[in-house]
């Protein structure tokens, strides 16, 4: 009997109740959206790199060694000689070892130099390997891969001349020792993206005629013969590693921390990354409570929409109350509606969610890496939606306690 009054009053006043439903619905789609772009950013920065289980470098700190290794943010305090290097490849826990060697950059953007099995084993989004989208990987001495927004942002194709300069923002340039893109990499969402990798050897070749991060006056040295020359380097800056066994990575990393030759720091890549997300995450709260009040906003709209009808619906209150119907009815009635626009407008708003998911999906993949999976509502959602039903039921008390109160003379009466 109430359901039927409730559903009765609401199509009377089809207009303002779709307004009412239309204003909650697209701040609940707003408060899920933003839910679903924060754990999936937080999947996506977590996935920057998996699969390998230390990052080493030069004593320092875990969030410091993370930034420049894999972001390519900031520099390291020191280097990893060749020779510790070396040990850690041979030592038997070791499944395998990549270096990398920083400290160049093209046109702001970072030049890594690293060797053919970081594309083997640099993995990213729970496992995802590195593909071409266009051409090779590194064959010859001053042949360089390409991330996908280097390409972008700077034109490049396939066979293009690259000038290095040397450090980060320098004007002093590598002139004598151009690379050409031989590859360019698909889309990660990862610091790759914005990345241009170069092979250890030619990281050497470029710095033959250098000393103590200047260029030796009068001298040049002919690329043939630098091809000819021994390139392994003395050092660099850090290395992923890869563990035969992951029983075995503590007892990797407690060694690695206790080296004698050099002070050495191994880090657990997951353990800084959210050590790091604990940093920058603040701003995650700040726009879910954003979002919050935005719900709060269309709620506390919807009990000015009721209030609003009250002086309207007053006769209606009277005519029941002198039909019979008690007081109790008319606040459940009240609050019934309020429920009912509140469930309609929390269910209508997960179909916006997930009709904006479908479209957005692809382009926020292809356009930032950010990939928000299409799943069903996690149970904190659903949580959501049922707080969203409660308050509904909450902020409709004060419009149906003020019913409930009224008067069927103060009803009928007609004021002039």
């Amino acid at each position: 009997m109430i359901l039927r009054l409730a559903i009765g009053s609401l199509a009377a006043r089809a207009l303002t109740v779709a307004m009412t439903i239309l204003a909650i619905a697209l701040s609940v789609a707003l408060f899920l959206g933003v839910e679903k772009v924060r754990t999936g950013a937080k999947a996506s920065f977590a996935d920057t790199i998996s699969g390998t289980d230390l990052i080493v470098g030069a004593r320092s700190g875990s969030v410091q060694l993370l930034l420049y290794s894999v972001f390519r943010i900031g520099n390291a305090t020191n280097n990893v000689t060749w020779e510790s290097y070396q040990d850690i490849e041979a030592r038997p826990e070791v499944d395998w070892i990549v270096p990398i060697s920083l400290g160049d950059s093209h046109r702001q953007f970072r030049v890594m130099g690293t060797s053919t099995a970081f594309f083997e084993h640099y993995k990213y989004r729970q496992g995802r390997s590195l593909a071409l989208s266009e051409g090779a990987l590194m064959d010859d001495l001053f042949d360089t891969v390409i991330g996908a927004d280097v390409a972008a942002a700077l034109g490049y194709q396939v066979g293009d001349p690259i000038i290095v300069a040397h450090g980060i923002a320098s004007f002093t340039e590598h002139k004598d020792q151009p690379f050409r893109v031989s590859g360019i990499l698909e889309k990660t969402g990862t610091p790759v993206d914005r990345t241009v990798i170069v092979s250890m050897e030619a990281i050497e070749a470029i710095h033959v005629d250098w000393k103590s991060g200047a260029r030796r006056p009068g001298q040049s040295t002919p690329v043939d013969v630098i091809r000819g020359m021994d390139l392994t380097p003395n050092s660099i800056t850090a290395a992923l590693v890869g563990v035969e066994s992951p029983l075995q990575t503590f007892a990797l990393q407690r060694a690695i921390n206790e080296y004698n030759e050099e002070p050495l720091l191994a880090i657990l890549p997951g353990v800084a990354l959210q050590e790091l997300w604990g940093i920058v995450g603040i701003a995650e709260t700040a726009l879910l409570a954003v979002s919050a009040m935005v719900v709060v906003t269309a709620l506390i709209g919807m009990m000015a929409t009721i209030f609003s009808s009250l002086n309207e619906r007053r006769r209606e209150m009277a005519i029941f109350r002198a039909m019979g119907a008690r007081p109790v009815t008319i606040l459940s009635m009240l609050i019934l509606e309020a429920m009912l626009m509140a469930a309609v407008g929390a269910a209508l708003g997960v179909a916006l969610l997930y009709v904006g998911l479908v479209i957005a999906q692809p382009i926020l993949d292809s356009a930032f890496g950010l990939w928000l999976p299409i799943e069903a509502p996690s149970m904190r959602e659903v949580w959501v939606l049922v707080g969203v039903i409660c308050a509904g039921a909450i902020v409709s008390l004060v419009p149906a306690i003020r019913a409930y109160r009224m008067s069927v003379a103060d009803g009928m009466m007609v004021k002039t």
